[in-house]
């Protein structure tokens, strides 16, 4: 599912949203304890970002249970996307290359990650 214009996560829902990509289904509990783990952050604040998520339909409910069950909506490769596809226009002037030396130039790539961005470039060099 794309990301709609109005329902572009924020920081908050993004941080439930990679928890929801890593466990495929949670509850709210769930969720919460995953994330009091790496901030202050209190259940009912979790819940009603939770609760927003849904009705922008970033995330399903399951209703069936005593106990509801989210799942994200959203993939996570087109969320990535898009957010990159807004960074690149609005930030390199939508230049992919600048946003890549950018990258390389502020964080150290490990051997293995220089490999693998070295085969993708090597694939796309063979199209």
């Amino acid at each position: 599912m794309n990301l709609r214009k109005n329902s572009k996560p924020t920081e908050s829902e993004l941080e439930i949203l990679q928890v929801l990509w890593e466990q495929e289904s949670s509850t709210v509990r769930d969720v919460h304890e995953v994330l009091s783990k790496t901030k202050e952050t209190g259940y009912t604040t979790t819940l009603k970002l939770m609760q927003i998520m849904f009705e922008k339909k970033l995330v399903t409910r399951d209703d069936s249970a005593k106990t509801q069950i989210y799942k994200a909506a959203v993939s996570k490769q087109n969320t990535q996307k898009q957010f990159l596809d807004k960074m690149i226009n609005g930030l390199f002037s939508g230049s992919s290359t600048q946003l890549v030396l950018q990258a390389l130039g502020n964080q150290k790539a490990s051997k293995n990650e220089l490999a693998e961005i070295q085969k993708y470039l090597d694939d796309l060099k063979k199209q």
